[in-house]
């Protein structure tokens, strides 16, 4: 039975998500600041983890962090006129200040390949100074008239790398390394979410962009959603905003530069994946809490012995689990229970009268709601069972939505059998069309490219749509 308060997913999925967001406690609504929201505790102890996992694996590959201004000088964002174009609608300006108007209007930064291309033309000099990487962690603000939590604000919290090469070569392994070794590695391990690496079609790259790639994930119900992206910039920033470097036979070139980014939206994507009728469901690794000990009694004489017991059975988890210990007294066992699977807790401990004279805990697993998913286990030895069995909720999530995307993905081999299988998720097909096929296809179908995967046939076939012989494949998919 699905609990009260959330929409089952199969009755209105949309509704569902909204469902969990309120009654998990992850986010408000801020209804005075149009298309924005509050990240309540629960929601920002999320991005905290995911920040620190994607913190480690940034400067692990040689990053370092800074931080540049929020607001943009317009001219800025004009210099690079496909950029320009693909931000216009979006933007915010700030045309006033102290009561009068400003000679040039600011732009609140929709993203920041402008402002840092500025000051990236004051540092960088000499091929000594390259590569330039850097990477900011900051907020966006993009007109969003329809904001969905998480998935769709006008503004969001990311991180955003940028940096600056010698070469083409070096700005596309840069360019990789951001997609496979940090983004890849972190939604895999720490999120357990499978995805498709590729490069985006012509339509759908970066504004600005030489080449763009993607990951991207499929939802419960079907849909994409982009969990990541880097783009190689080619020396379109460059040339816009002059940032040249003198070479090793004195002469002056225009260096090559990246960027690359997550959002906030990736907690939409966990939602979204992971969840199901009873709540929001967190993997462990990324989980701020990831085991609550709810201690059971009725009267002080079994509250002493518990207590007793539950002091005694977490003494060595500091420093090994995250853990919280419910011992609020105005609350029933039951309602603790509801509560804490509906915010997602990995692992709960319960502890009564019965289990200290055994010796022994009632376990539950937040993956494996019910009977199914709850066992008793000694009371010595627990800390590395937990341990152990927070290692399996972790691949078990995994498993469970790679099969899930395996069972949702499809071949087409006509434009027909794409109409008909994209309500359904994921669907490759030969493709050698063009960007006017595929704003065709949006239009009739509302369906988009989603990347040109990495993995490719080694076999040739027809093109759903011009009918020519090609072996590149594309996956398509409706998305947020």
């Amino acid at each position: 039975m699905p609990k009260e308060g959330i929409t089952p997913r199969a009755q209105d999925y949309s509704q569902w998500y909204l469902d969990i967001v309120q009654q998990a406690d992850l986010a408000d609504y801020a209804e005075v600041v149009r298309g924005c929201i509050v990240f309540k505790p629960n929601g920002y102890a999320i991005w905290e983890a995911m920040q620190r996992g994607l913190d480690d694996r940034i400067k692990a590959t040689g990053h370092v962090n800074a931080y540049f201004p929020l607001l943009i000088p317009k001219s800025f964002l004009m210099k690079e006129a496909e950029h320009v174009e693909g931000f216009a609608p979006e933007v915010a300006e700030v045309t006033h200040a102290s009561g009068e108007e400003l000679a040039e209007p600011y732009v609140i930064r929709p993203t920041s390949e402008t402002i840092i291309g500025y000051f990236y033309a004051k540092w960088v000099r000499s091929w000594r100074d390259l590569p330039l990487l850097i990477n900011q962690w900051a907020n966006v603000m993009r007109w969003e008239m329809r904001p969905r939590p998480f998935l769709r604000t006008a503004e969001f919290l990311w991180q955003e790398g940028h940096t600056v090469h010698a070469t083409e070569e070096d700005a596309e392994r840069e360019t990789l390394v951001a997609l496979n070794e940090i983004y890849a590695d972190f939604v895999e391990k720490e999120m357990a979410l499978p995805v498709i690496k590729g490069r985006k079609t012509e339509k759908e790259k970066f504004a600005g962009a030489l080449r763009s790639y993607a990951l991207e994930a499929i939802m419960q119900d079907g849909r994409a959603l982009q969990a990541a992206t880097s783009h190689n910039l080619g020396q379109n920033f460059a040339k816009a905003f002059d940032i040249t470097f003198t070479d090793q036979t004195n002469t002056v070139q225009h260096g090559w530069t990246t960027s690359w980014g997550i959002s906030t939206r990736l907690i939409g994507a966990l939602i979204m994946a992971h969840s199901d009728d009873e709540g929001l469901i967190i993997p462990p690794r990324l989980a701020p809490t990831q085991v609550v000990v709810v201690p059971i009694h009725k009267n002080e004489t079994e509250r002493s012995a518990v207590m007793a017991a539950v002091e005694q059975i977490t003494s060595d988890w500091k420093g090994h689990l995250r853990f919280k210990i419910d011992d609020r007294e105005q609350l029933t066992p039951g309602f603790k229970f509801n509560e804490w699977e509906l915010k997602g807790i990995p692992v709960r401990i319960e502890v009564g009268p019965k289990d200290v004279q055994k010796g022994s805990v009632a376990v539950a697993r937040r993956d494996m709601p019910g009977r199914e998913g709850k066992a008793f286990v000694p009371q010595a030895g627990l800390r590395d069972h937990i341990t152990n069995l927070l290692t399996e909720i972790q691949q078990n999530l995994y498993d469970r939505a790679l099969r899930f995307r395996e069972e949702h993905t499809f071949e087409a081999s006509s434009y027909d059998e794409l109409k008909a299988l994209v309500e359904k998720g994921f669907v490759r097909v030969y493709w050698a069309g063009s960007t006017e096929d595929e704003r065709r296809i949006q239009t009739e179908i509302k369906a988009t490219t989603r990347v040109i995967p990495f993995e490719q046939p080694e076999q040739s076939g027809t093109c759903i749509i011009t009918g020519k012989e090609t072996k590149q494949q594309v996956i398509f998919a409706r998305a947020y």
